[in-house]
């Protein structure tokens, strides 16, 4: 089996180098009973990677049981992992089986372990390392033939250094550790995923969408976010809704995004003011104005870089334009041999215009490198296009 289709098998999406890593890595494991821990942030898709190691094993006809350790109380984890007997606490008035007898012959998937604490942690090691447990209120060993595949949003390695983490829990658990990468690591499988989780839900919803624009994508990817895939598929279904199916657009975003990214020009430039709650309309009033004087701050030291990179020839290799020229001017002298122009009216919306039209024009309508060149955000530089009219630009 490739890894393309292995891909399609088990619902892994995405064609960069670090989710193929990832996929390349599970093929390898899955076959055996190999201890797998999965790691990486929360939303990344950790409970995937999971289910694909266990639909790929020899284990695929039997169960997969998923334990949320940081969902469960601590008082009753135990219980809920290894089973009780009648009587053995207060509400015991049955004896029940636990997720690991459940799973015999199966996989248990433990699932943000780094919560789990360290009394409950001891009796872990012991049935990952022998297959042996005891239920609560029991003193009868019993054992079963489990996979475990533990997974963690935290770094283990440093919940070890301050004493939350069992030393030999972890190196037994980490026999394979699979790193699953943040969203903004592979931007480039943004648009798979878009039109996965569009389609998904049309087959859920059946609700007729008429899908996201070019530039509606482009916007998509350049964004971090910051809660991963879980975001991305959260904020695709939510637009699909609250836009009743229509296309979506730039300006439709623009409805959807946090505020912070539409008011600031660049990135290393954003400023957050304070925000209190109970404010007086003088005190909003100020605090409107104050925010556009940041953005106006932030288009003019846009602006300002860009006329640098020209006359500078650094990344646009371009010739000086008409705009550039003062009114009434017939000529320009590159070499400054014509003395300061203090003084002199320069046409500023020209010349931004000129600068973005080049820009796109030298990378071939490749917008995000063009908003790289001009020093400013993909947002910034789509709500340039819009206002300009510049948008049939290649």
């Amino acid at each position: 089996m490739t890894v393309e289709e292995f891909q399609e098998k088990f619902g892994i999406v995405g064609t960069s180098a670090p989710i193929k890593e990832v996929v390349t890595t599970v093929m390898q494991v899955a076959a055996t009973d190999v201890t797998v821990l999965i790691s990486g942030e929360s939303g990344v898709g950790k409970e995937v990677v999971a289910r694909a190691i266990h639909g790929a094993s020899g284990r695929a006809d039997r169960e997969l049981v998923t334990v949320n350790c940081g969902a469960i109380p601590e008082g009753i984890l135990e219980s809920e992992l290894f089973g009780h007997q009648r009587g053995a606490f207060t509400g015991a008035v049955d004896t029940r089986k636990g997720y690991f007898e459940i799973a015999d012959g199966g996989t248990v998937f433990l699932d943000e372990i780094g919560d789990t604490p360290l009394q409950t942690q001891v009796k872990l090691l012991r049935v990952i390392e022998t297959g042996e447990f005891m239920r609560v209120g029991s003193s009868t060993t019993q054992k079963v033939n489990v996979r475990v595949i533990a997974a963690s949003n935290k770094s283990l390695e440093a919940e070890v250094a301050r004493g939350y983490f069992r030393q030999d829990l972890f190196f037994r658990l980490k026999s394979v550790n699979i790193c699953v990468p943040p969203l903004r690591e592979r931007r480039e499988d943004i648009p798979a995923l878009i039109d996965k989780f569009t389609q998904e839900f049309f087959d859920r919803n059946k609700i007729k969408f008429g899908g996201f624009t070019r530039d509606a994508v482009e916007i998509l990817q350049s964004l971090d976010w910051s809660g991963n895939v879980r975001e991305l598929k959260n904020f695709i279904e939510s637009i699909i809704v609250l836009e009743r199916g229509n296309e979506v657009n730039v300006a439709t975003l623009e409805k959807y995004l946090p505020k912070s990214d539409v008011l600031y020009s660049t990135e290393t430039e954003k400023r957050f003011l304070p925000v209190r709650v109970g404010k007086t309309p003088e005190e909003s009033e100020r605090e409107l104005i104050l925010r556009a004087l940041w953005e106006i701050k932030n288009d003019v030291v846009d602006l300002k870089n860009s006329i640098g990179e020209i006359t500078t020839e650094k990344k646009l290799s371009l010739p000086a334009p008409k705009y550039f020229l003062p009114r009434n001017a017939s000529s320009v002298n590159t070499d400054d041999e014509a003395g300061d122009d203090d003084g002199k009216e320069f046409n500023l919306e020209e010349m931004e215009k000129y600068l973005i039209r080049k820009s796109i024009q030298k990378f071939h309508g490749n917008k995000k490198l063009a908003a790289n060149a001009l020093g400013i955000s993909m947002r910034s530089l789509y709500r340039k296009l819009q206002e300009y009219k510049l948008k049939d630009i290649l």
